[in-house]
């Protein structure tokens, strides 16, 4: 590995670097050095050692993270700035550095658009601080992730000594979120240190990222798996003259469908990367075919343990790289750098003390000709069960109005007997339009259970 990031850290930007860009604005080598050097000085000169760090353009965000890391401190990501969130980690941080004061108790450094500030000197520094990104969990619990500058570094040079050969000399743009290790690593780190600019906004329309596609050549795009499924329909699953040179996908699993939708419409398949915010990157594909495996990245070792066939890895990205580490996935392993995933191994429910794997309830689910997509929640109110949330086909939403809830409730049931008893199948149904997920495509549990609050 040749240290891609942390190079770019010691040295700074070089003064021809172009670091972002929208459609009013660009923010070059001399002006990102100069709002890093400014945020340093106030940082240094603060005793609080753990910032929490939020911001929605990532030009200001890629500066304060880049002071906050050269000036020593913990930088704390959270998954959102929703006030609850903010709540849950009150005691996880000292002070706050972001673009609007989410917390009021805490001290506090505003990020914005300084036009006058001086020329400044990229520090040098010879210890760096750390990032602790929070992650929603399953449970909705904050899970704390720490992560130094060489498990990044680590990353950030095996992504580019896979993927640089299959990228002209392009700027990046994302819809996801620079908050999230994938949009972090993806949009702010990797672009930075392979001198790539990056769009300081983050993608919300498909007539936005149509915009910048006919006025800009050579665009990568970063995604996630909800968001490319939608995609063609809004390009009315059309091809497209103006195409990404590169896009990527993670998040999930992309349904093989998807995947051919956007080769429809755009020409290519999307590199899909497989990996969780406590691993970072363990695989990529593209769907060739529909049963394609995941290929490893080069450093990535990996191993299948117990009887479910749990994925386990060592990885430079892990804080003990020479220690085995378990995933919460289930493989069918092909070769010492291939696999097919499962199953996810950490859903096993008992339901009238019977062992349930939600997981395979919702493949079952996702068989049926009049469901999209489904999942299952276990609930504990007023006792324990489980509940099902439907995405329907069309031809469901039609029999759905036509037949009832009860009606389109007993035929999925019929379809759940032939592999789970009845007593295990769920007792509450709800159909929305679409499944509830984050900005990054995930489902929250707490948001899913949520919907059963109310008849």
């Amino acid at each position: 590995m040749d240290n891609l990031l942390l190079n770019w850290f010691k040295n700074g930007p070089n003064t021809q670097q172009l670091i972002s860009f929208n459609h009013h604005d660009i923010v070059t080598s001399e002006r990102f050095t100069a709002q890093v050097a400014f945020l340093y000085h106030q940082l240094i000169s603060h005793n609080s050692q753990r910032w929490l760090l939020a911001a929605k353009q990532s030009d200001l965000f890629a500066a304060a993270l880049c002071a906050g890391l050269l000036a020593g401190k913990t930088i704390i990501l959270p998954a959102n700035t929703q006030p609850g969130t903010i709540s849950e980690l009150n005691h996880q941080f000292d002070a706050v550095i972001a673009d609007s004061p989410i917390c009021e108790i805490k001290a506090f450094i505003s990020l914005t658009h300084e036009l006058a500030l001086p020329a400044g000197k990229w520090p040098k520094v010879t210890k760096f601080g750390e990032l602790i990104l929070f992650t929603s969990g399953s449970s909705g619990e904050p899970k704390a992730i720490r992560k130094n500058i060489t498990q990044l570094d680590a990353e950030v040079s095996i992504l580019d000594h896979t993927f640089a050969a299959h990228l002209p000399h392009c700027s990046v743009l994302a819809t996801v979120s620079h908050q999230h290790i994938y949009g972090l690593l993806f949009k702010i780190l990797w672009p930075l240190a392979a001198q790539r600019p990056f769009l300081s906004d983050q993608i919300e329309y498909p007539e936005t990222l149509s915009y910048y596609l006919a006025i800009m050549p050579n665009l990568c795009l970063v995604s996630s798996p909800a968001q490319l499924s939608r995609l063609p329909e809004a390009l009315e699953n059309q091809p497209q003259n103006n195409r990404p040179s590169l896009i990527f996908s993670s998040g999930g699993p992309l349904s093989y469908q998807a995947a051919n939708d956007i080769l429809h419409c755009y020409g290519q398949l999307p590199i899909e990367i497989f990996g969780s915010t406590e691993t970072g990157g363990i695989a990529h594909r593209r769907q060739l075919t529909q049963q394609e495996p995941w290929q490893t990245f080069s450093a990535i070792s990996i191993k299948q343990t117990g009887n479910n066939g749990v994925l386990c890895i060592k990885s430079p990205y892990l804080e003990n790289s020479d220690q085995w580490y378990r995933c919460d996935d289930s493989i069918d392993l092909i070769s010492s750098h291939q696999f097919h995933l499962l199953n996810r191994v950490d859903r096993i429910v008992k339901i009238e003390e019977k062992r349930i794997s939600m997981a395979q309830m919702e493949h079952l689910l996702c068989s049926h000709p009049l469901i999209h997509d489904a999942a299952i929640s276990f609930l504990t109110q007023p006792r324990q069960m489980l509940g099902a949330i439907i995405e329907l086909t069309p031809e469901g939403q039609a029999l759905l109005a036509e037949q009832g809830k009860l009606a389109v409730n007993n035929l999925i049931k019929k379809h759940l007997l032939s592999q789970f008893e009845r007593v295990t199948l769920p007792r509450r149904w709800r159909y929305p339009v679409r499944i509830p997920q984050n900005s990054e495509g995930k489902r929250i549990q707490a948001e899913l259970v949520s919907l059963f609050y109310h008849d």
